[in-house]
């Protein structure tokens, strides 16, 4: 617990009062970036489905 405190009394003179929440708010956004970048699977399936509207305008109904 001492060795904590003594961590973020060094940051506090570092850093200041004003920066603190800056950093807090950049590093709460790394971590969830990093959890959300982490669960995503490992390869993209690039298959194409048979529920994809076609982009052509060939196959579009004339009016």
């Amino acid at each position: 617990m001492q060795e904590l405190l003594l961590i973020l009394i060094v940051v506090l003179l570092i850093f200041g009062a004003n920066k603190l929440p800056e950093i807090g708010g950049g590093l709460g956004r790394a971590i969830r970036n990093f959890r959300r970048a982490s669960s995503e699977p490992d390869e993209i399936d690039i298959t194409p489905g048979k529920d994809k509207k076609p982009t052509s305008g060939d196959d579009a109904p004339k009016a």
